[in-house]
């Protein structure tokens, strides 16, 4: 007797998978915090607490009232180089010192754009109820029209919501190392196009835009910057300021900037900070952006900031 078997049934045919278009890919991500080759060494004169995989840590042991040794101010920087932002817990500066503190890194500079506190170059946000709109809810790099971007900038919450009001800052080495090859391929030796208008138009008039657009003419900075100390390669494009990219095609170029910008919304280049009085944030501008959270209604929220000059993008 002959015994047959049924052949066994074909499998079904796997529908496509949509690749994504933005560069965005799930699975692991790159989270390489130090540059290659660079020496970790240990810090002797305070202690840090990290917040994130690679970006952001805790300063513990350090009273900011106090002028800076060099050995701890060599220290400081040491540690911003590694975790592009710090973190001072109450500390509870006068405008001053903070001020002196920020020196330490070079001159400071002023925005004639924003509002001042006790000097010019102390920018000064103020929210509060009925208060306008005011500059957060946006990823951005500080006054990137301008052709040296500010090196890094000291913030201190003077007054906080009860809840609410935190900032986030966004590593934009690991935003380009995530970056598909066939993209990095695209924007390296890229040059793109910043201007001061598009990033102030959502809260000025033409009135007040208008007279400052001889002083801040458009600005071309690459769209993949180096850095002057540790060498890494980093995005350096942001949705506030970058208006195209030189010589491309303009939607070309929009599509392209649209999937640069959405790295920085990636949680793993992230790190969150909740506020108390008198806490200071100390960040690379270089290396990062950031977003202030507006999610704290009618509560006051006080805060000011320094920035330190910087150098022209290479």
């Amino acid at each position: 007797m002959t015994v047959t078997t049924a052949a066994p049934a074909p499998a079904p045919a796997l529908r496509a998978a949509r690749i994504p278009a933005d560069g965005i890919y799930e699975g692991p991500r790159v989270l390489r915090r130090l540059p290659e080759g660079w020496e970790e060494r240990p810090y002797d004169l305070f202690d840090v607490a990290p917040l994130a995989r690679t970006i952001g840590a805790e300063i513990r042991g350090v009273d900011l009232s106090r002028p800076l040794t060099p050995a701890l101010r060599e220290e400081l920087d040491r540690a911003l180089l590694e975790w592009k932002v710090l973190f001072f817990r109450g500390q509870h500066l006068t405008s001053e010192r903070q001020r002196a503190f920020a020196r330490n890194w070079g001159e400071l500079e002023t925005n004639p754009l924003l509002a001042t506190g006790t000097s010019a170059d102390v920018a000064r946000f103020d929210k509060a109820e009925g208060a306008p709109v005011t500059f957060e809810n946006v990823w951005h790099t500080d006054v990137t029209f301008r052709e040296r971007p500010a090196l890094g900038a000291v913030l201190q919450l003077r007054e906080v919501p009860p809840s609410g009001g935190d900032t986030m800052w966004a590593d934009m080495a690991a935003a380009y190392d995530n970056l598909p090859e066939e993209v990095k391929e695209r924007i390296d030796g890229a040059r793109a196009v910043h201007d001061f208008i598009p990033g102030f138009a959502r809260f000025y008039g033409p009135e007040r835009l208008a007279p400052f657009q001889e002083r801040f003419p458009p600005v071309e900075h690459p769209v993949v910057r180096t850095h002057p100390v540790t060498g890494r390669r980093m995005l350096f494009v942001n949705a506030s300021f970058t208006t195209h990219i030189t010589g491309m095609d303009r939607d070309e170029s929009d599509r392209l900037l649209r999937l640069l910008f959405q790295q920085a919304h990636v949680p793993e280049f992230q790190v969150r900070f909740g506020w108390q009085p008198g806490d200071v944030a100390f960040w690379d501008n270089r290396a990062t952006q950031h977003y202030a959270v507006n999610d704290y209604g009618s509560h006051r929220r006080v805060a000011e900031r320094v920035a330190i000059a910087g150098d022209r993008p290479r």
